[in-house]
């Protein structure tokens, strides 16, 4: 996985880790500020499998996000349609009409004042579609100002994290989580400690 947006980094990276691994195959994007688990094949024919688990819906994928505001549920499953680049900053937004039907199931994990940490885990897979969820029912991604987040000096990205991903391939599980980097981790120290 490549963050969304950052094909101009992708050279760069492949080659890096080439220099250890050989050849890789990029398999699919994250949101560009997005931290977390990145994937790569190191065969054409495995890179094909993985093409065929992420477009019909094989791999569970699970993040973690800062939100703003305390949601009262402990659980809610949006399913909010939804319709890539719209406008001129290309964002993702709601449409009942003309958008594709989308789902993310979200779980509040902690509650803080004025924030909470929750797990998503988006059921299909559109631009944007966790950030935009969370927006949707009032709980913008902390530093997420694209979608609506006031300012903030917590964290210089949108507070997504991509905690685990999980596939199987010719009847063999495979599974990966990446821990919290510093930026993600000190936001929810100093939120926990009141801010």
């Amino acid at each position: 996985m490549l963050p969304e947006g950052w094909e101009k980094d992708a050279p760069y990276l492949v080659k890096t880790l080439a220099a250890d691994f050989g050849k890789l195959w990029v398999v699919h994007r994250l949101d560009k500020g997005t931290s977390g688990v990145l994937v790569f094949a190191r065969t054409a024919d495995l890179h094909r499998s993985l093409g065929i688990a992420f477009e019909t819906r094989q791999v569970h994928k699970v993040y973690h996000a800062i939100v703003n505001g305390m949601p009262e549920w402990d659980d809610h499953l949006a399913r909010h349609p939804l319709r890539v680049n719209v406008g001129h900053s290309h964002r993702t937004k709601v449409d009942p009409r003309f958008g594709k039907p989308c789902e993310t199931s979200f779980r509040v994990l902690e509650r803080f004042k004025g924030f909470a940490l929750l797990e998503a885990v988006p059921l299909t897979g559109r631009t944007h579609q966790v950030r935009v969820h969370a927006y949707a029912l009032g709980f913008p991604l902390l530093g997420d100002t694209l979608y609506s987040a006031p300012p903030t000096d917590l964290i210089s990205r949108p507070a997504l994290h991509a905690c685990s991903l999980a596939f199987e391939i010719e009847g063999k599980p495979f599974s990966f989580c990446a821990p919290y980097p510093d930026d993600f981790e000190q936001a929810l120290q100093k939120i926990r400690a009141g801010h």
